[in-house]
C-alpha cells in the first residue's frame, strides 16, 4: 500500500517499553497517551516488546486494517531494530521508508534519574517524529551485484583458515601476506595450550592446503598498496616485492643456500627473533610455505654496490654467483627483479593482520636488552623449539642451562604506564612455558602473576595440572630485576616482588628471566586503517560493527575481522572468527548481490555551481566531476550517507535522502515546541 498524491497522511505511534530498559524511566504510558492527541496520529499504542513477533504483527495489522500510511516506532537504538520495524512495515503493505524509529532507551531513559523530565523528553522527540514522517518518500533499496572472489589480507592461523573454509566452498580466494611464508607466530610456537599438541603438526597441514589449493592463489612477500571501490566491487593493488628468486622456477631444493659464498650463517635470522644466524639467501624456515628461497639485497654480496636511481639493484663483481650456477638449468635466481602492482577485483575483504607482541624495552626495570639472560617468551618458543636456533635444548645465551626460572606475567597488559588490556592469552602460555622448562630441564619455576586468568574450555584444568607439577606461584607484580651482587660472573640474577598472599617482599636468585610480554595491534594498523576505511578503538585494534550482534563485520560493508587484528585472543577464538569471517562473506557473495541503504546524497544538478569543494571532502570518494557537463556527479554505490557533502556545499545543491530540508525543519520544530504541563 503506498500513499497516494493528496491522501491524508494516517500515523501509526508504538512506544515500547523494552521490559523495564525504557519503563522504568519513562511513563510509556503517559507518552502513548500524549502522542495521540497530535495531528495525523491516526493509532498510538504501547507494548511491552515491540521487537517481538506479537510487536510486529501489532504494526502489520494496524496497517491493514487502520489504512495507516506511515509508522513511528519508540525505542531502542536503531543500530539494533531499525531494519527489523522496517521489515514489520513492509510486511504490512507499506513502504519501509515510510517508517521512522525514536530512540528512547540510550537517547533517554538510560541517560537520564528524573521519571517526569525523561518522560517530557520521550514525548518531545516522539512529536519530532510524527511531525518528520509525513515528508518521507518511498524510497527503495538498490541491488548491486557481486564479485564472488574474496581478498584475504594476513595468512596466520585466521586467515589461512578463512581461505581454506572460502576455498572449500568453491570461491576463489587471493592470501596476501607480507612476510616471505604463510604461518604467522603460530608458526613460531612449539605446542599450544591446553591440550599441549605441536604447534606445526596442527598448522603445517593447512598451510600444504593453503599451497596446494586449486581456488587459493597466494602471493606471499606482498602488501595492500590501494583499495577502491565499494562492497561486491572492491579494486585493490597488491604490491609484490621482489624476492629475486622466480618462484614458479623454483623448486625449494635450497642449493643456492648450500652453495652461497657465506659458508656459514652470519646474519641476524628474523624468524629466530635474531637468536640465531641465517645466510644472505636463506628458507624463512623447515616448513615454509611457498617453500621458496629468498635473497636479502641489503647483506648479498651481489648488491653491496647499492640502489640504482631506477630502484634497481647493481650486480658486485665481490661475489662469483655460487647460487646462481648451483641453481643450474632452472634459472631461478634474478638479480634484477622489481616490485610488482598487481590490481585484482573482488567482493569482499577479510582483514586478518594479527598483532605484535609488547616491546619490553618499554618496561626497563626487567632489564630487557640490559641483561642477556632476561628473554621473551616468544623466544623461549624459539629455544625450546626443535627447530629453533638450539635445536630443542634449553640453553642460555652465555650456553648453559638453567637452574632457576622465573617467568614474569603482564608485561606491557593490565599497566597503566603501557597497556591496560588483559591480552588474555599471557596466564596461559606462561603455564605452558612452565610445563616445558620442566620437561626439558630440571629447572626451579616461579610464576609471578597479579590474577591467574584461565577462562575457556579445559583451560581451568590445564591450570590445575601444571600446578601440580612443582612450580611455585607467586602472586604479586615484579618490582625490578636486576644482578646478584653475590655472583656477578654468572650472570644471575635477582627478581624482587612482593608476595600479595603473604604480605612479603622476596627477592630470588634466578638464572633466567621471561618475560610473558603482551599483545598489541600490529604497527601498521593505522596505515591499514585508512587504506581499508576501518574504524580503530581507542587502543588501535579494528574496530567491529557491534561487538555482540555483529562481531566481525565493520562499519564498511564487505570488509570483515578476523583473529587479532580485532582484539587479542587465543588459537581457538581466532579460528573460530575466522570461520564466522568467511561464513559472513560467503553469505553475502552467495546472495548474488549486495542492497544498499537508499539514504545517499544526490546532486541537483541544475543548482551545482561545479567548485568542486564537495569531492576532496568524502571520505568514500563517491564524488567526481563530470567535465562535459561541468558538474559534481556522486556515484551512490560508494556513498554511505554520510553527509559530509551535503553539509559543505555552499549552493546547497547537494540533498541526502532521508535527511532533506523539509524532514530536518520539521523534526527541529517538533523537539523544541512547548509541551503541556
Amino acid at each position: 500500500m503506498e500513499t497516494r498524491k493528496n491522501e491524508p497522511v494516517r500515523i501509526g505511534f508504538y512506544v515500547c517499553h523494552c521490559g523495564v530498559n525504557i519503563a522504568h524511566m519513562v511513563d510509556v504510558e503517559a507518552v502513548a497517551k500524549y502522542v495521540a492527541t497530535l495531528p495525523n496520529v491516526v493509532v498510538s499504542r504501547n507494548y511491552k516488546y515491540m521487537c517481538s513477533d506479537p510487536g510486529q504483527e501489532m504494526i502489520q495489522t494496524d496497517i491493514r486494517e487502520q489504512r495507516l500510511n506511515r509508522v513511528v516506532v519508540a525505542a531502542c537504538s536503531p543500530l539494533l531494530h531499525e531494519h527489523t520495524f522496517r521489515g514489520a512495515t513492509e510486511a504490512g503493505g507499506l513502504n519501509p521508508f515510510y517508517f521512522q524509529m525514536v530512540n528512547i532507551r540510550e537517547h533517554d531513559s538510560w541517560v537520564h534519574t528524573d521519571r517526569l523530565e525523561a518522560t517530557r523528553k520521550a514525548m518531545a522527540l516522539a512529536r519530532a517524529a510524527i511531525q518528520r514522517v509525513p515528508h518521507h518518500k518511498p524510497l527503495e533499496v538498490k541491488k548491486v551485484p557481486i564479485n564472488p572472489d574474496v581478498l584475504i589480507v594476513g595468512a596466520g592461523i585466521a586467515g589461512i583458515h578463512a581461505a581454506i573454509t572460502m576455498a572449500n566452498a568453491g570461491k576463489k580466494v587471493c592470501l596476501v601476506e607480507k612476510e616471505p611464508s604463510i604461518g604467522g607466530h603460530m608458526a613460531m610456537f612449539d605446542k599450544t595450550f591446553p591440550t599441549l599438541d605441536c604447534a606445526m603438526c596442527v598448522l603445517s597441514p593447512k598451510m600444504a592446503t593453503v599451497g596446494s589449493h586449486p581456488n587459493i592463489t597466494l602471493w606471499t612477500y606482498s602488501e595492500v598498496v590501494k583499495v577502491d571501490g565499494y562492497v561486491g566491487n572492491f579494486k585493490v593493488t597488491v604490491r609484490r616485492k621482489p624476492r629475486y628468486i622466480i618462484e614458479d622456477l623454483c623448486t625449494g631444493c635450497q642449493e643456492c643456500v648450500a652453495n652461497c659464498v657465506y659458508k656459514e650463517p652470519k646474519f641476524p635470522d628474523a624468524f629466530n627473533l635474531g637468536l640465531g644466524k641465517r645466510k644472505p639467501v636463506y628458507m624463512p624456515f623447515a616448513q615454509a610455505i611457498p617453500s621458496i628461497a629468498i635473497i636479502d639485497p641489503e647483506v648479498c654480496l651481489n648488491f653491496k654496490r647499492g640502489k640504482n636511481p631506477d630502484g634497481s639493484y647493481t650486480v658486485s663483481d665481490k661475489c662469483k654467483k655460487l647460487c646462481v650456477v648451483a641453481c643450474g638449468d632452472r634459472k631461478a635466481i634474478d638479480f634484477t627483479q622489481k616490485a610488482v602492482d598487481k590490481e585484482i577485483t573482488v567482493g569482499t575483504i577479510i582483514m586478518a593482520t594479527g598483532f605484535k607482541t609488547f616491546d619490553p624495552h618499554r618496561t626497563p626495570y626487567y632489564g630487557y636488552g640490559v641483561y642477556p639472560n632476561v628473554y621473551t617468551a616468544l623466544e623461549l618458543e624459539r629455544v625450546i623449539n626443535a627447530s629453533g636456533p638450539t635445536e630443542g635444548h634449553l640453553v642460555m645465551r652465555n650456553g648453559k642451562e638453567p637452574k632457576r626460572v622465573a617467568i614474569v606475567h603482564c608485561v606491557g597488559s593490565r599497566d597503566e604506564n603501557t597497556n591496560r588490556w588483559c591480552s588474555r592469552v599471557c596466564c596461559l602460555y606462561s603455564l605452558k612455558l612452565a610445563h616445558l622448562i620442566l620437561e626439558h630441564t630440571d629447572a626451579e619455576v616461579y610464576n609471578f602473576y597479579i590474577d591467574m586468568r584461565t577462562p575457556g574450555k579445559s583451560m581451568e584444568e590445564f591450570y590445575n595440572r601444571v600446578a601440580e607439577e612443582g612450580m611455585h606461584l607467586v602472586r604479586g607484580r615484579v618490582a625490578d630485576v636486576y644482578p646478584d651482587p653475590n655472583d656477578t660472573a654468572s650472570g644471575r640474577l635477582i627478581v624482587q616482588a612482593e608476595d600479595t598472599l603473604t604480605n612479603r617482599i622476596l627477592k630470588i636468585p634466578v638464572d633466567m628471566v621471561v618475560l610473558s610480554v603482551g599483545l598489541e595491534p600490529r604497527p601498521e594498523a593505522e596505515d591499514l586503517r585508512r587504506l581499508f576505511n576501518l574504524s580503530c578503538s581507542s587502543e588501535g585494534w579494528f574496530l567491529e560493527r557491534h561487538p555482540k550482534l555483529a562481531p566481525v563485520s565493520t562499519f564498511t560493508d564487505g570488509i570483515f575481522l578476523a583473529g587479532c587484528c580485532q582484539g587479542p585472543k587465543d588459537i581457538p577464538d581466532s579460528v573460530a572468527q575466522a570461520g564466522a569471517a568467511a561464513a559472513e562473506a560467503f553469505s553475502l557473495i552467495d546472495k548474488g548481490y549486495v542492497e544498499q541503504e537508499p539514504n545517499t546524497a544526490f546532486v541537483l544538478a541544475e543548482e551545482c555551481s561545479g567548485c568542486k569543494s564537495c569531492i576532496p571532502l568524502c571520505p568514500y570518494t563517491a564524488i567526481s566531476f563530470n567535465e562535459e557537463t561541468k558538474k559534481a556527479v556522486i556515484n551512490e554505490a560508494l556513498c554511505k550517507g554520510c553527509g559530509t557533502c551535503v553539509a559543505a556545499c555552499p549552493s546547497g545543491s547537494i540533498v541526502q535522502n532521508l535527511f532533506e530540508d523539509q524532514e530536518i525543519f520539521s523534526e527541529i520544530d517538533g523537539v523544541l515546541a512547548p509541551l503541556p504541563q
